[in-house]
C-alpha cells in the first residue's frame, strides 16, 4: 500500500521570529551564552481558564511535578518575562510585519483583535500561557498541485529556550532571553496529501516569509510543526521539524506509523482489554550481571513488572523502521518518570536479564504461551508510575491513534511529547486592550521569488546564485554594493559574499562571524580603486578576517616593475618552458599581479625574445 492510498492529510504550523524588541516589552531580541546574572525556580500548578475548564496537557505536566528555573540577565531580562508585572502595549512594528504577511497571502483582516492566553504546559514560559493574537484568517498561496489554504495567521510570543544541564538533576533549565520575541505564526488548512507537497508548502511559506523586512535569519529564527493524520488515524503534532530536508520522511514515516496501529487495532479487536497488577520480582532480577541493573537495586530500586495476556509478539512489533510498539511505550514512560527504558518479554533474555531469570518471572505472572510481560527496574514510585504509563498506552492500542503531540528525531521517527490540548487552554489576556487592525497603508514587499527572478534578468545572476543571495542575510549590502560599484560585474559581488567565505571556512578554517561588512566593502572599494585585484581575494578576505591586512603587502605593481621583474626571472632560468617561467613569476608576483598579466607579459617577452 502507498501513502497516496492511506488518505493522507497534512497541515503546518510556520514560526518565524521578528527582529526588534520583544512583543510584549521593550528588552532586546538576541539570544545570550554569557553567564546568566541570576535564577528563579518555579512549579505549575493546572488551574482552570476564564470558561472553568482544566487543559488536558497541563495536568498531565502538573502530574510530572517538574521544578523549573528560568535564567535571566539584569540588563536585558525584565519583570514581564518574569511574570511579575503585567504586558505592556503590544510591539506595532511586529504587528505591521504580520499584516504586511496578511495583505501577501490575501488573508481577512477583522477591525479589532483580542490578544489571548494558550496555555503552556511544559515550562517554557514563567506565566503557564503564551500570548497570541489572530491576525488574519482564510489566506492562501499557490503551489504546483494547487492553492493551500491559510487558516489564521497569528501574531504571539516565542518561548523560553531550554537549556540542556546535564550536572543538574530533576530540574527543567530556561533561558529567558528568547521568551516574548515576537513570532508570526502561519497554520495552513489539512489540504496537504502528499509528503513532497508539504515539503513545497513549508518551503513556499519560508520564502514569503523571509520577503518580510525586519525578520530574523540565521539557524533557529524559523520553525515548523506539522499535523498529520491518515484515514481512520487522528490528528498527529510534531514538534521541531527544523531540516526543511526531512519533512516529507517525517510526514511518510508518521503515516506509516499510523496505518501499523491501525492494523494492531484492527487485530486486538477479539482481544478483551486487561487489569493493571504490578509485581515485584527484586528478589529474581538481584541475580542479573547488569551494572545498571544491580547499580540501581543497591540504591534501594525495586524491580516491578506486570503480565501482558496475549501480547506475546506484539511489543517487539516494527510500527516503522527501527521503531517499535516497545519503543513507543517506552516515549510514554521517559516523558511520564524520566527513566530511560523498559524491559518486556519480547527482547528477552538480554541486558544482563538471563534466561534463568526469564523463566522465574513467567513462572509467577502465570503466563501462557502467548502472554507477555514488561519489567521496570527504578526507585519503587517510578517504577509502579513507569507501570502505569505502559498499561496506559497498551490500552490505547484498541482505540487507535491515540491524539498526541510528538517530537521529531533525526532519523525521522517520531517520540511522545503529550496529549493534544484541548480548546480549554485558551483563553482572553485581560491585561491587554483590543487592538484595532487595518490593511489601509500596507505596503507590499518584493517577495524572495520575484527577487530571484529580477537578479537572474537584471544582473546577469545564474538561477542557483540568485536564489543564494536572496535567501542569504546578504541580500540587502549586494544591491547596495551593486549600486557603489558599478564596474564590478553583480555575479562577482554576489559570489564573493555568498560563496567565496563558505570556500574559506571549509579550506582554511576562517570564523565567518569576523567577516564583516564593513570588511567586503574596503575590499571592493580597493579593487575598484585597482590597488589590488580579484585574482588574490581569497588571501585579502582571510588577512581581513584574521585581522593581519596590510595594503602595503598587497600593492599592485605597475607595468613596467612587472616586466623588470619577468625579465630577472627569465635571464635566471634560460632555456625553461612557460610552464616553468610561470609558475616562478607567480611564487615571485604573489599578491603583486593577476595572474592573466603576468601571462599575458610573460608570452610576449618570450615570443619576442626577451633575455
Amino acid at each position: 500500500m502507498t501513502i497516496g492510498d492511506l488518505g493522507l492529510r497534512c497541515g503546518i504550523e510556520i514560526h518565524q521570529q521578528l527582529e526588534g524588541r520583544k512583543l510584549f516589552c521593550s528588552c532586546p531580541t538576541y539570544l545570550r551564552d554569557d553567564q546568566p546574572q541570576f535564577e528563579i525556580e518555579r512549579k505549575m500548578r493546572a488551574g482552570a481558564g476564564e470558561a472553568g475548564n482544566i487543559d488536558i496537557a497541563a495536568q498531565e505536566e502538573q502530574r510530572r511535578d517538574r521544578t523549573f528555573v528560568y535564567q535571566g540577565y539584569n540588563d536585558t531580562t525584565c519583570l514581564v518575562e518574569t511574570d511579575s508585572e503585567p504586558p505592556h502595549p503590544i510591539n506595532n512594528n511586529a504587528l505591521q510585519t504580520a499584516l504586511q504577511f496578511c495583505a501577501l497571502v490575501e488573508a481577512r483582516v477583522f477591525p479589532y483583535a483580542q490578544v489571548m492566553r494558550k496555555t503552556i504546559a511544559n515550562g517554557s514560559a514563567t506565566s503557564g500561557f503564551q500570548r497570541t493574537v489572530l491576525v488574519g484568517v482564510n489566506g492562501k498561496i499557490k503551489t504546483g498541485e494547487g492553492d493551500i489554504g491559510l487558516e489564521g495567521i497569528n501574531l504571539e510570543e516565542d518561548a523560553a529556550r531550554e537549556i540542556d544541564d546535564s550536572n543538574v538533576k530533576d530540574k527543567t533549565i530556561f533561558r529567558l532571553d528568547r521568551l516574548g520575541i515576537p513570532l508570526i505564526e502561519v497554520s495552513t488548512a489539512p489540504q496537504i496529501t502528499s509528503p513532497q507537497q508539504c515539503h513545497d508548502v513549508a518551503k513556499k511559506l519560508g520564502l514569503l516569509l523571509r520577503s518580510l523586512p525586519g525578520v530574523k535569519r540565521g539557524l533557529g529564527t524559523i520553525r515548523q510543526d506539522v499535523n498529520v493524520s491518515i484515514k481512520g488515524g487522528t490528528r498527529i503534532e510534531i514538534k521541531g521539524a527544523q531540516d526543511l530536508k526531512m519533512l516529507p520522511q517525517l510526514v511518510e514515516m508518521e503515516a506509516k506509523r499510523q496505518f501499523e496501529l491501525i492494523k494492531l487495532q484492527s487485530e486486538l479487536q477479539g482481544k478483551k482489554t486487561f487489569g493493571l497488577n504490578v509485581v515485584d520480582f527484586t528478589s529474581f532480577v538481584v541475580k542479573s550481571e547488569s551494572k545498571i541493573v544491580q547499580s540501581t537495586l543497591t540504591q534501594g530500586g525495586k524491580a516491578l513488572g506486570m503480565i501482558c495476556p496475549c501480547f506475546k509478539g506484539i511489543f517487539g512489533r516494527e510500527l516503522v523502521s527501527g521503531y517499535r510498539v516497545g519503543t513507543e511505550c517506552a516515549g510514554r514512560v521517559k516523558i511520564k518518570t524520566g527513566l530511560k527504558g523498559i524491559f518486556h518479554s519480547d527482547e528477552l533474555p538480554n541486558y544482563g536479564i538471563t534466561n534463568e531469570i526469564v523463566n522465574e518471572i513467567r513462572m509467577k505472572l502465570g503466563c501462557r504461551d502467548n502472554d507477555a510481560f514488561v519489567l521496570v527496574v527504578a526507585s519503587e514510585a517510578k517504577a509502579r508510575l513507569a507501570l502505569e504509563a505502559v498499561y496506559e498506552r497498551l490500552l490505547e492500542l484498541w482505540k487507535g491513534v491515540p491524539k498526541e503531540v510528538r517530537k521529531a528525531n533525526a532519523d525521522g521517527t517520531t517520540a511522545y511529547l503529550r496529549p493534544i490540548p484541548g480548546a480549554a487552554r485558551m483563553y482572553p489576556e485581560t491585561d491587554v486592550s483590543l487592538l484595532a487592525l487595518s490593511l489601509k497603508g500596507i505596503v507590499l514587499p518584493e517577495t524572495l521569488e520575484q527577487k530571484m527572478l529580477r537578479y537572474h534578468a537584471q544582473f546577469g545572476l545564474s538561477k542557483d546564485l540568485a536564489e543564494f543571495v536572496a535567501k542569504s542575510d546578504y541580500v540587502d549590502f549586494f544591491e547596495n554594493l551593486v549600486q557603489c560599484y558599478p564596474s564590478q560585474k553583480p555575479a562577482f559581488i554576489a559570489e564573493t559574499l555568498v560563496s567565496t567565505p563558505l570556500d574559506l571556512k571549509r579550506q582554511f578554517g576562517v570564523d565567518l562571524e569576523k567577516l564583516t561588512e564593513e570588511h567586503f566593502r574596503t575590499f571592493f572599494s580597493l579593487l575598484t580603486q585597482g590597488k589590488i585585484h580579484k585574482d588574490i581575494a581569497v588571501d585579502v578576505l582571510i588577512d581581513m578576517a584574521r585581522g593581519t591586512f596590510t595594503l602595503d603587502h598587497y600593492t599592485t605593481l605597475g607595468t613596467e616593475k612587472i616586466h623588470s621583474l619577468l625579465q630577472e626571472i627569465v635571464a635566471q632560468n634560460k632555456g625553461a618552458p612557460f610552464s616553468a617561467l610561470m609558475g616562478l613569476a607567480m611564487k615571485k608576483l604573489a599578491g603583486k599581479a593577476s595572474g592573466q598579466v603576468i601571462a599575458e607579459e610573460l608570452k610576449r617577452m618570450m615570443e619576442q625574445g626577451h633575455p
